[in-house]
């Protein structure tokens, strides 16, 4: 999370949507995103909506991670004048943003126009390439990227795109997961299958030039942009149910099936690293 003092800069004015943008591309019986394709390796099918919102698996983690909670920023308690959702993906997290605060603006921007057509009256989505330059024509005073990882080529590029759009005094936030899997007591053996799939996404993701590893980075790419009191919180995720903690059992429950689906969804448009299919599924396996 962190706080811009920087000088609000004015760029121009989204241009229309392209009707392209919503033929979306079929590989292996699943549909991606068809603005910048080949950018991102997870589908934007049913399959995968599910996994991020409309079952609330993902949505449900970072929701029960924050205490109900849908940001850390001061900006979730006192609203926003305008929010943006980088990545909104289904947009659960802008929908949920503005019925929570009527009195902002939210927008949430995706590679892919998937999300519901019954929204709030002050939440809208646009479909644009963030990798791009950013054309909105007003600044922000709340920026939030989650789950991103993974996404992008040059995440210093992402970060001062970001400084760039807030207005003076506006917040940046930043809710991501970071791999390869690790453990407390030193019980994730290097030969185990959990560890073998964590570092075989790692490698494809660093093959296709989207690091899965770029969380740690942030802050000081935050800080390195001009973002003032930055600060940095690190949450655990249990990859199962097996924690005697009624509060990681229930994170790890939900986190086993996100991880379950969503390397899975993934390891299609990931390079030869990550495994062939059935090579994936055999190393799933046993770890499930």
């Amino acid at each position: 999370m962190a706080e811009s003092t920087n000088e609000a800069v004015v760029i121009v004015s989204l241009t229309s949507l392209r009707s392209s943008v919503r033929k979306f591309q079929v590989e292996n019986g699943r549909t991606y995103h068809g603005l910048s394709s080949g950018k991102y390796a997870y589908p934007n099918d049913d399959a995968e909506n599910d996994r991020l919102g409309e079952k609330y698996l993902q949505h449900y983690i970072w929701v029960l991670t924050l205490d109900g909670a849908l940001c850390l920023s001061p900006k979730g308690e006192k609203g926003a004048k305008r929010a943006l959702d980088v990545g909104t993906g289904t947009g659960i997290w802008a929908i949920e943003y503005a019925d929570l605060h009527p009195e902002s603006t939210v927008i949430g921007v995706d590679l892919s126009p998937i999300q519901p057509s019954m929204v709030p009256p002050n939440c809208a989505f646009e479909a644009d390439d963030l990798e791009k330059e950013w054309t909105w024509s007003e600044p922000f005073d709340f920026i939030i990227s989650r789950v991103m990882t993974g996404s992008f080529t040059d995440y210093e590029a992402f970060i001062n795109k970001a400084y760039n759009s807030l207005e003076p005094g506006g917040h940046f936030e930043m809710q991501d997961m970071r791999l390869p899997y690790e453990s407390d007591d030193g019980t994730l053996k290097k030969d185990s299958y959990v560890n073998q799939l964590g570092q075989n996404f790692v490698k494809a993701s660093e093959a296709l030039g989207r690091p899965l590893t770029v969380a740690s980075t942030y802050k000081s790419l935050m800080e390195k942009a001009g973002f003032k009191n930055v600060t940095e919180r690190k949450y655990k995720w249990p990859l199962n149910a097996w924690a005697k903690d009624p509060y990681y059992k229930e994170i790890g429950k939900w986190n086993l099936a996100n991880i379950d689906d969503g390397m899975e969804d993934s390891w299609p448009r990931m390079p030869a690293a990550s495994g062939t299919g059935e090579e994936v599924e055999s190393m799933l396996s046993p770890s499930r």
